[in-house]
């Protein structure tokens, strides 16, 4: 019979090596674009072999996917605040104000996150499956997460949330283009 010692620290292992995969693979993106990453380069910089990065990962396209789910649970954490109950009662004036701050203090500062996504931009056009992975699992939860937060507030009186919502984040997109 296996201990249950056993077992997590098995597991612990599992979650050091992929995140050790993660980590390479953020490395090699961001040196040398998606096209021109191997996962011969990602295993080397993550330390493990090739056949464990395909075990955790099947391909190079499930790694990017994985990337970019890491990077929505991180950056979702100021949008979901929009779904708790006392922001939810907040004037809409000052938590748009907030979130609008928060997120792009969150971009600016954060320059991996600016290059992933000039990765993205710059790639989709070769690997249109790129820019869906992070639309899917990025944009559209975001724009999904604020809309219903629009919607909540009627006083507002918009006639279309979701419109709303890209013009408001469109914008803070574009600001943050011209400043970086």
């Amino acid at each position: 019979m296996v201990s249950t010692k056993t077992i997590n620290s098995e597991r612990s292992k599992s979650t050091e090596k992929t995140e050790a995969i993660l980590t390479g693979a953020m490395k090699e993106f961001l040196a040398h674009g998606y096209a021109a990453t191997s996962m011969d380069r990602v295993a080397k910089a993550a330390g493990v072999s090739k056949a464990t990065v395909y075990s955790h990962f099947g391909d190079k396209e499930g790694l990017f996917n994985a990337l970019i789910q890491d990077l929505a649970k991180e950056k979702f954490k100021t949008a979901m605040l929009l779904q708790e109950p006392e922001f939810a009662q907040k004037e809409p004036k000052i938590v748009l104000h907030q979130l609008a701050n928060q997120i792009l203090e969150n971009a600016v500062e954060d320059r991996t996150f600016q290059n992933f996504i000039r990765i993205i931009v710059g790639e989709s056009g070769r690997f249109p499956e790129l820019a869906k992975t992070y639309v899917n699992n990025l944009a559209k939860p975001g724009i999904e997460i604020l809309a219903r937060y629009f919607k909540s507030h009627p006083e507002l009186n918009l006639p279309d949330a979701e419109a709303t919502v890209r013009v408001f984040i469109g914008t803070l997109v574009y600001y943050m283009m011209l400043q970086e």
